[in-house]
């Protein structure tokens, strides 16, 4: 059985080159998401992937029995505050998030609910999870390698520079993909997908 592995099948969703902002348009997708506020490396935050995790791999257990096997997507997050400088200037308590795991095949309500009863006690989480549709159309997309820390210096140049210099304002919230794994990258080798979904200024 072949494994659907949309990293490779929708290369441009989860690549791009550093220090270079690309315009692409992300078609709707289905998320298992979890919503909160507060810095991430605060225990809601940490909850809230505990959760994410079993119930993914719930449902590609569940798919695969089914004959539709896929790889497990990266971790991903929306991020976004009342006041946009709260992440050009680190405020974290002020973010407000949702993170994502994409699920990629066809699912059911009924496949979430039964992997969420096969995780109880894995996560204080598991009842936040929801289901949920993601439609983000036009959007500028970088890679980023290094520390999430260092990501301030290069929103503030999206903000301030690319998007007036294209007459372009923010869409929908900031959206990030993490391509490595934190327990096992070194920080400078970190690898994150930055995207952030666009409009049109409005006209005077």
């Amino acid at each position: 059985m072949d494994k659907l592995d949309v990293k490779k099948t929708q290369k441009a969703l989860y690549s791009g080159r550093k220090g270079v902002w690309e315009r692409l348009d992300v078609p709707p997708m289905t998320f298992l998401a979890v919503q909160g506020q507060g810095n991430p490396d605060g225990p809601d935050y940490a909850a809230a992937i505990g959760a994410l995790y079993p119930l993914a791999y719930g449902i590609k257990f569940q798919a695969k029995a089914a004959g539709t096997d896929f790889v497990v997507p990266p971790l991903e997050a929306l991020w976004w505050a009342d006041d946009p400088t709260a992440f050009t200037g680190g405020r974290r308590d002020e973010w407000h998030w949702r993170a994502m795991i994409r699920i990629p095949v066809p699912v059911t309500d009924a496949m979430v609910a039964a992997a969420r009863e096969k995780a109880r006690g894995k996560s204080d989480a598991l009842d936040r999870v929801q289901l949920i549709e993601e439609a983000e159309g036009d959007c500028l997309q970088t890679l980023h390698v290094g520390p999430y820390s260092d990501e301030a210096p290069v929103l503030a140049d999206l903000h301030d520079r690319v998007m007036p210099g294209m007459g372009l304002t923010f869409g929908k919230p900031h959206h990030e993909i993490y391509l490595s794994d934190p327990r096992r990258v070194a920080p400078e080798k970190l690898r994150t997908i930055l995207r952030q979904p666009v409009v049109p200024i409005p006209s005077p």
